[in-house]
Order: C-alpha cells, then structure tokens, then sequence
C-alpha cells in the first residue's frame, strides 16, 4: 500500500485552513509533520501545540518526524498532540 503524506512544511500558513481542506479533497488522508529543534537541525518548526491544532483542524492522521535532540523526552508530548506515527533519527537516541 502506498501513502501520500504531503508536509506542512509546503503549506501557505497564511491561509492554512483552507490548505488542509484542498489537502483532503483531493483525497490526502496522511500529513507529514516535520518537528525541528534548532539543535539537532538548524532550522526552528512547531511543537506540541501545533500537531494539536492540526490535528482537531484536519482529523487527518499524522505523521510526525522528530529531527531533535533528545527525542525520548518529547515524544509523548507530541504522541498526547495527536501524532499517530513518530519517526525519531538513531543517532538522536
């Protein structure tokens, strides 16, 4: 079986209600989330509270990757958000 998990990364934040209403018109069920800590990567995303909002705005099911230091410490945060896949890098571990 094969899943397309478009990421929100790609989104207009501007206007991401409607954004996640295309994405499930068209018939998306899976939405990748990448969650970025500044450390582990460069780059700074969401947390908890986001995947949350995502999750009661879209209902769809998340998958969400960890590219963070430490990643057994958050994990059930973001599990409790709403996450229904994690993915974690080895070496963060």
């Amino acid at each position: 079986m094969i899943k397309i998990a478009p990421s929100i990364l790609a989104s207009d934040f501007a206007n991401l209600n409607s954004q996640l209403a295309l994405v499930k018109n068209e018939g998306i069920d899976w939405l990748h989330i990448d969650i970025m800590d500044g450390h582990f990567v460069p780059n700074l995303t969401f947390g908890p509270g986001f995947v949350k909002a995502i999750k009661k705005m879209s209902g769809l099911f998340l998958d969400v990757h960890l590219m963070v230091e430490e990643p057994d410490f958050i994990i059930p945060r973001f599990r409790e958000a709403g996450a229904d896949l994690i993915t974690v890098h080895v070496e963060a571990i």
